[in-house]
């Protein structure tokens, strides 16, 4: 038992080390193509890396007589419900990160964490002492990070703070959504909902983006990292090992993406913090932290 628990620990650090990283690849890719080129891409092509998956999960669930699981159509409809809160925060993070550093939009977007509980709220959800405080801490950590001296904080920042806004709203969303499903119908859920965003994506692109086949190459890296391992890849990893993990457990690890993000931004791309925003990230993973470990 411990044993699983440990291997379980250890893909959710690997997840959260892909997810880190993908905000490097996301913020690269800008370089060639725009942000909803970008996502219509990487989504589709995660989509396509859980076809695998969902294929054999479904002859294994047959193997065991599990019966057919959930119904299309309420996939369909749970997935395109989904796939559109998706489309907003993938679309606000992208557009955010054109104008932050990687490392600032991973702890900004990680704030979701902390406003799940809160949000909880209105959905008659209790919260304890350490989401407040974990939320006063997050929040300390967010104006040390964004608001400049002059009390301005900059544009992609803002965003990136929206986008975190759909995140919690997503979580809160898709746990309304997939009580009832099994593994498998939980991996159609979710690719379903890529495809939703993929295609949203790939509509705004086509009304405010140029669309070309020679940028979309010269991004090829960073759009495989982003679809097939953040998306494909990671997913796929946070599944497998939520089976044996500890909740609680499994909510720190995965906020440390934002710890992730900051590092693979200084070494791949140079981005250095200074000191306020370097304690402001600290209060801010500090206070996802207390928010999961008392909540």
């Amino acid at each position: 038992m411990l044993a699983h628990k440990l291997r379980a620990d250890g893909l959710l650090m690997l997840t959260a080390l892909i997810w880190g990283a993908a905000f490097v690849a996301q913020r690269m890719g800008m370089d060639h193509v725009g942000p909803f080129t970008f996502n219509a891409v990487r989504f589709a092509l995660g989509a396509l890396a859980l076809a695998p998956l969902i294929w054999w999960m479904k002859n294994a669930r047959r193997r065991e007589g599990g019966g057919e699981g959930v119904s299309t159509g309420r996939i369909v409809r749970c997935g395109a419900l989904a796939g559109c809160v998706l489309f907003a925060g993938a679309a606000l993070q992208q557009v955010g990160i054109v104008h932050t550093t990687a490392g600032k939009a991973g702890f900004i977007t990680g704030l979701y964490v902390v406003m799940v509980p809160l949000f909880g709220l209105a959905l008659g959800n209790r919260a304890g002492l350490g989401t407040w405080i974990g939320a006063l801490g997050a929040a300390v950590g967010l104006y040390l990070l964004s608001v400049n001296e002059d009390f301005t904080i900059a544009y992609g920042d803002v965003l990136e703070l929206i986008g975190a806004v759909f995140w919690a709203g997503h979580v809160l969303l898709i746990g309304r959504l997939s009580p009832g499903m099994d593994g498998v119908d939980a991996v159609r859920l979710a690719a379903t909902q890529f495809v939703v965003c993929s295609l949203f994506s790939l509509g705004a692109a086509l009304a405010f983006e140029p669309v070309s086949l020679a940028g979309i190459s010269a991004a090829t890296v960073p759009i495989l990292y982003g679809g097939l391992m953040s998306v494909g890849v990671a997913y796929t990893l946070q599944v497998v090992a939520q089976r044996d993990a500890d909740p609680a457990h499994a909510a720190i690890i995965l906020s440390l993406e934002a710890v992730f993000a900051a590092v693979a931004g200084y070494f791949l791309l140079g981005e250095v913090l200074a000191l306020r925003a370097l304690i402001g990230c600290g209060l801010m993973l500090g206070g996802m932290v207390l928010s999961q470990l008392r909540p």
